[in-house]
This record gives C-alpha cells, sequence and structure tokens, in this order.
C-alpha cells in the first residue's frame, strides 16, 4: 500500500485543472472543504494519487454539490456530506476487502441515481462510468471515464437529464437536504402509472435507499415488462398491478 507521501504529487497536482473545470461551469457547484485528516485517510484508502482529477477531489474537497445540491461527488466527506468516497465504497461494496469489488461508487444524485466506475461487474467496460437508474433498476453505461464525468456534470446538461425528475421547487427543498440523505419515491420510479414529478417523496438515509433499490432490482429481474408486482416494505404490501417501465 502507498503512503500519503507517495500519492501526493507536488509537482503535476491535478486540482488546478479540476478547479478551472469548477470555474467554467454552467451550474450552480459548491465546493466543500476537506480537513485533516479525514483527507489524508480517504486518499491513502482510495490509493489514487493527487495527479488525477479523482485523487484532487478527494483530498482537496469534501464533495462537491452540483446543481443546487442534486448531484453530489463524493470526496473525502464533510458536515454537508457526512460520506466519504472510501467509506460509501466499503458500505455499500465492500471496497477494501479482498478481491476487490468490481464497481466503485463516485457520485449519486438526491432521487437515488447512483454512478460508478466498471472494475468489470458491470459489463459497460473497464474504468468506465455506469449510471444505476431508478426508473430501470440497472446500470446504464455512459461512455465516460471519471473525468468525461466530472465535465459532464458541469456542462449544465443535467437539467435536460432529469427533466422529467424534477419537480416545483426543487432547488429551495434541496437547501435543507442532508448529503447522507436522498428521495424515496413511492410508488417507485420504475412503476409506471402517476407522473414522477406527482409522486410522493420522503428524505431518508442514503444507506437505506441504496439497500431498498438494489433489494428491488434482485426482485424484479426476471420479471416481463407490464407484470403485476406485489411490492412489500417491511411486512408491508403495496400494490403492485402498475407494469414496470421499460
Amino acid at each position: 500500500m502507498k503512503s500519503l507521501r507517495d500519492l501526493l504529487d507536488d509537482h503535476e497536482p491535478a486540482w488546478p485543472l479540476v478547479k478551472e473545470w469548477i470555474s467554467q461551469a454552467k451550474c450552480p457547484v459548491e465546493i466543500l472543504p476537506a480537513s485533516d485528516p479525514q483527507r489524508a485517510e480517504a486518499l491513502v484508502a482510495t490509493q489514487v494519487t493527487t495527479r488525477s482529477p479523482m485523487g484532487a477531489v478527494i483530498y482537496e474537497t469534501g464533495g462537491l454539490l452540483v446543481d443546487h445540491g442534486w448531484l453530489r461527488v463524493l470526496g473525502s466527506g464533510h458536515l454537508r456530506l457526512p460520506r466519504s468516497l472510501p467509506e460509501w465504497n466499503r458500505h455499500c461494496t465492500g471496497f477494501g476487502s479482498e478481491p476487490p469489488p468490481g464497481l466503485f461508487l463516485i457520485a449519486d444524485d438526491v432521487i437515488g441515481g447512483l454512478f460508478a466506475i466498471d472494475g468489470g461487474a458491470l459489463g459497460i467496460g473497464q474504468e468506465q462510468v455506469g449510471y444505476f437508474a431508478p426508473d430501470s433498476l440497472k446500470w446504464e453505461g455512459t461512455s465516460l471515464k471519471y473525468s468525461g464525468f466530472i465535465d459532464w456534470c458541469l456542462s449544465g446538461k443535467l437539467g435536460e437529464y432529469y427533466k422529467d425528475y424534477r419537480w416545483t421547487g426543487w432547488e429551495k427543498d434541496l437547501k435543507s437536504l442532508p448529503g447522507d440523505r436522498g428521495y424515496s419515491i413511492a410508488p417507485p420510479p420504475i412503476f409506471k402509472g402517476v407522473p414522477f414529478i406527482e409522486r410522493n417523496r420522503k428524505a431518508i438515509l442514503m444507506k437505506e435507499l441504496y439497500g431498498f433499490y438494489q433489494d428491488l432490482a434482485k426482485q424484479i429481474a426476471d420479471a416481463p415488462d407490464g407484470s403485476e408486482i406485489i411490492l412489500r416494505v417491511k411486512g408491508k404490501e403495496s400494490a403492485g398491478n402498475e407494469g414496470r417501465t421499460a
């Protein structure tokens, strides 16, 4: 394992480049400050150098809140984003154990969507970023690597990408949403019926939202489109006569 000294690159650090990208962003971006010793611990745990954009984000920031916080790019953790990149991966993917996990989570959105680098488990291409979509419960390729993903986050394209999922007043709602929480949607986005923006929303811990979507994906993995599904949550049943989305 490389030491902190080995991972700090004073000659060609990527942070000036990342800061330039952020300064040219087409949407609001908040840089959460990094703090010691958390940033050192996160960088060593991840084993990436500050010469890479990922290492720069981890070591120089507690994370990035993009477009009013709709999308959270993970760094070394902050009071407003109390999930460091390695900590979140340890919880969700078993990062740090042997063999290494087949995906590496790098960001997420407030509706439970996940962004991860493919380490072989996603089938979209080694080191490419995939998106786990709540409305399909499947990993979708983006054809981007980490640097390209950061550029996309800052490009102003999030509004178009999420246009069907943003409700009136979402910017105001996100001001009070902690970075370790996301919105649970009822009925879940994969079910057809009521338009997404008219469904009930409840803020819950991201780890609970993550677990719910992963369990649901397993339960309906082999169900044909349009199937009747009974959704069981904490011993209760929710009507499932709404078909799956395509």
